[in-house]
């Protein structure tokens, strides 16, 4: 794919998200992942000439299951900005969505330059619960893999729950193997656990340096969902919790 038709396919999905109507799957002409990324790259392009700010990098496909699901054998990455910050505990308009999910997931928070290859402990000041909300913009939530690159992952807004340190007490200590709740108004939706991120989710931090790096301190990296997503309709009051992390909670606003 030449830049032209990379910029052009940015310019399709960036109305789509702006104006909140789907395009159809399957129909983008991508058929590669490199390809998808030069539409990544321009559509995140758009978006900082915008204003938005990078913050940080965001996986997917870290569970096994949803790999072999998609047939595929390595993960995914998408970028994260500072338009898509939910204040934990806060309010967010998911009017201008085409069709939000959210899910649960761990947060790391870089305290000094994670190059591939890196030690990825080394390089973490926090963990902290979070939630991601995704919003894919294609039709149904169908995509194929480079389309699903090329919409940034179905990144649409994340919140941040408390920090923990990563060197103080229960900071990176088991955290393979957390228990992981998600509610909806207050009824369990999704229980999960952290190890379906990669049996770790310090190796997906390892991977987002492998295949996004060098990561930049102060950057955050969502490492992935630890269980299904749900449907997110305005009026909703969703809280996620980590054993030994804390809670992170939002809740949408009434439509229009």
């Amino acid at each position: 794919m030449n830049p032209t038709d990379a910029r052009a396919l940015a310019e399709e999905l960036d109305t789509a998200a702006r104006q909140a109507r789907p395009l159809p799957g399957g129909g983008s002409g991508l058929t590669g992942t490199a390809e998808a990324y030069a539409v990544q790259e321009a559509l995140l392009a758009r978006r900082y000439a915008r204003g938005e700010r990078p913050t940080g990098v965001k996986l997917g496909f870290t569970s096994a299951a949803k790999m072999r699901q998609m047939g595929v054998r390595d993960l995914i990455h998408g970028r994260l900005t500072d338009r898509m910050e939910i204040p934990d505990g806060g309010r967010y308009d998911v009017s201008g969505l085409i069709h939000p999910r959210v899910e649960p997931e761990i947060a790391f928070l870089l305290g000094s330059v994670l190059a591939p290859g890196g030690d990825p402990a080394a390089a973490v000041a926090a963990v902290a619960p979070a939630l991601e909300v995704i919003d894919s913009r294609y039709d149904g939530f169908r995509f194929s893999l480079p389309e699903v690159i090329a919409d940034n992952t179905s990144a649409a807004g994340y919140a941040l729950g408390p920090w923990t340190p990563a060197a103080g007490p229960g900071g990176l200590r088991c955290l393979a193997n957390l228990g992981v709740v998600l509610e909806v108004d207050g009824c369990p939706a999704e229980t999960g656990s952290t190890a379906a991120i990669l049996g770790d989710p310090l190796r997906a931090l390892a991977a987002a340096a492998r295949l996004a790096g060098p990561l930049a301190p102060g950057a955050v990296v969502l490492a992935g969902a630890a269980t299904a997503a749900v449907p997110l309709p305005p009026g909703t009051h969703v809280r996620a919790t980590v054993a030994r992390l804390g809670s992170v909670a939002l809740t949408t606003g009434e439509a229009a």
